[in-house]
């Protein structure tokens, strides 16, 4: 299983893209955006399902709909438990726990986690 790497500031700025359609991901972005609130690197969250909704550069509706996607301040895309481990390390309350999940083998282990979630998540999402 090869992961992409998490190569920006944990400071910088990031883009969120976030499926508004499924109960769960929107009650967890609403955490993660009640906890940036005030914060100079707040991160931008993007519900894909609004209508005109931006997609991350060279993302299809489909696959940001598949899998959740962060753009890191360097413009690297990263999805899944690299995402998650990104948006940790830019919210306030998560860096910890963001530093702690980019150590080897917490992303894999993390990603085999999130690969079960999403078996699981079409019983959850609004059609």
């Amino acid at each position: 299983m090869t992961l992409s790497p998490i190569t920006s500031d944990p400071a910088a700025a990031c883009a969120v893209y976030y499926d508004g359609a499924c109960p769960v991901c929107s009650r967890e972005i609403a955490l993660y955006q009640r906890l940036s609130d005030g914060a100079p690197d707040r991160p931008a969250f993007e519900n894909i399902m609004a209508e005109g909704a931006a997609l991350p550069d060279g993302v299809s509706r489909d696959e940001a709909l598949a899998r959740f996607h962060v753009r890191l301040g360097s413009g690297h895309i990263v999805s899944g438990a690299p995402a998650f481990i990104a948006l940790w390390r830019a919210t306030p309350h998560f860096r910890l726990l963001g530093r702690i999940a980019s150590v080897p083998p917490l992303p894999w282990l993390l990603e085999i986690a999130y690969r079960g979630f999403l078996k699981l998540r079409p019983l959850w999402r609004k059609t």
